[in-house]
């Protein structure tokens, strides 16, 4: 059985500084936190094959579990890190 401070933790690794980011190029919306610079967390709120290019690799024969990142998703993300709407932790 979990405690609830357990369940507090759980919530706050899966959901917590989770910032609502809208792809610059399609509009597809998800949840973003940088982790480090080099590690992005993402959750899709209306899943990922709403993203077009996601949704014509998976039509192209490609499992949806095997979908490679969107390159222009990506470049929204970097593009909010530049504009300060997404922190990135001091590694330090």
């Amino acid at each position: 059985m979990t405690g609830p401070d357990t369940e507090a933790d759980r919530r706050h690794h899966l959901a917590g500084g989770l910032t609502p980011l809208d792809c610059g190029h399609c509009g597809t919306r998800v949840l973003v936190k940088k982790e480090s610079p080099q590690h992005t967390s993402i959750q899709w709120t209306t899943g990922s094959t709403s993203c077009p290019e996601l949704a014509a690799q998976v039509a192209a024969g490609t499992e949806p579990g095997r979908v490679e990142s969107c390159p222009r998703l990506r470049e929204s993300v970097e593009q909010a890190v530049r504009r300060g709407r997404l922190e990135v932790p001091d590694p330090g």
